[in-house]
């Protein structure tokens, strides 16, 4: 059997553009962090609708930042996280190299 732990939640977005985002919350029920150069939301999407669930607020389902401080076993350990702009349009803005 295998225990489950408690994902962290996405605590604040500030990326308007994301479908997800809904006044400033992600309300996907779980997004992706990481990719080999940056910590990149690979759950941002652009379009001209809003989606996810309303009252659900996202949590970080993966993380592939083995590099980052709070990844242990691909999996974030962060209390919560928050998602901004950076070097393209959506980042793990809790990301800290170890």
């Amino acid at each position: 059997m295998t225990a489950s732990i408690e994902m962290p939640r996405v605590q604040e977005c500030v990326v308007s553009s994301c479908a997800y985002n809904q006044t400033n919350d992600c309300h996907a029920f779980a997004i992706t962090i990481g990719s080999s150069d940056h910590a990149h939301c690979h759950t941002f999407v652009e379009l001209p609708v809003r989606g996810g669930t309303e009252t659900m607020l996202a949590q970080v389902g993966a993380c592939q930042r083995a590099d980052c401080q709070h990844n242990a076993n691909l999996e974030c350990h962060a209390p919560n996280i928050r998602v901004g702009p950076d070097n393209d349009r959506a980042d793990c803005m809790t990301y800290q190299s170890r």
